[in-house]
């Protein structure tokens, strides 16, 4: 798993001044950017805060197909983006639209340009689903969207220039909580069975038959008290809704 000490978090607990911007626009490794966002106010704003503080190019679209027929462009013409900043949610109003998150986008433009450096931008803050996207997406900045976000973009790309990846100052404390947590594949697998109304006797049955260990009805029965207490739960719906809360599944 890609450990969080591998990020550097922007600065924590700030509250102080406006932050300002550099008076002059920095030079950084990237010379092309793509921003995919696709709400208007949100995607002006960020793009005139990085305008002023860095000298690339940068490009926009509203969407994520959108955004891969321009990645895919600019791989033809020989000059290719070097960073790509995308919101995970977008409002699509297309019905056969092939690229419905910000996710499956940076899944599809990775499986294009490998070293394509990314950033996510979105008001998502659910520590395990922020996990999962910093391991299987391998992103290199998570940014949360809030009063100071844009500043916060600042500080990422210029984390990204010098060679650290980076994390909203919010997202430490949620991400030490669950770290604490200890959850590893077992349980997810466990509480997604239990989510889609599976007894305990009917998973002990299929993980057996999956070769899935441990799988005998004492064991399950012993690992689902060990996440009721680990999560503070009542009871199994009450661990199931803490583990949807939560991103767990």
């Amino acid at each position: 798993m890609r450990g969080v000490n591998k990020f550097v978090f922007g600065r924590a607990g700030y509250r102080g001044p406006a932050l300002k911007l550099p008076d002059l626009k920095q030079p950084t490794m990237f010379s092309k950017v793509l921003v995919c966002e696709d709400i208007d106010s949100i995607n002006i704003g960020l793009t005139k805060t990085l305008s002023d503080a860095f000298s690339f190019q940068m490009d926009a679209a509203k969407y994520g197909d959108k955004a891969l027929l321009m990645v895919k462009k600019a791989l033809l013409d020989g000059e290719p983006y070097d960073l790509l900043i995308t919101d995970l949610s977008f409002n699509n109003h297309v019905d056969n639209t092939q690229i419905p998150d910000g996710e499956s986008l940076i899944e599809e433009v990775k499986a294009l340009q490998p070293d394509l450096k990314s950033i996510i931008y979105s008001i998502e803050d659910r520590p395990h689903k922020i996990r999962r996207y910093l391991d299987s997406l391998k992103v290199d900045a998570y940014v949360l969207k809030g009063r100071e976000s844009a500043f916060q973009m600042v500080e990422a790309i210029q984390a990204l220039d010098e060679g650290e990846c980076y994390l909203s100052p919010e997202l430490s404390e949620l991400l030490q909580v669950s770290s604490s947590l200890e959850i590893d594949e077992y349980d997810l697998l466990l509480m997604t069975s239990l989510s889609e109304g599976y007894s305990q006797q009917e998973i002990s049955k299929q993980f057996k038959k999956q070769g899935i260990s441990p799988h005998s009805l004492s064991s399950i029965e012993k690992r689902i008290n060990r996440l009721k207490e680990a999560l503070s739960a009542r009871n199994i719906p009450n661990l199931i809704a803490l583990a949807k809360d939560m991103g767990l599944i």
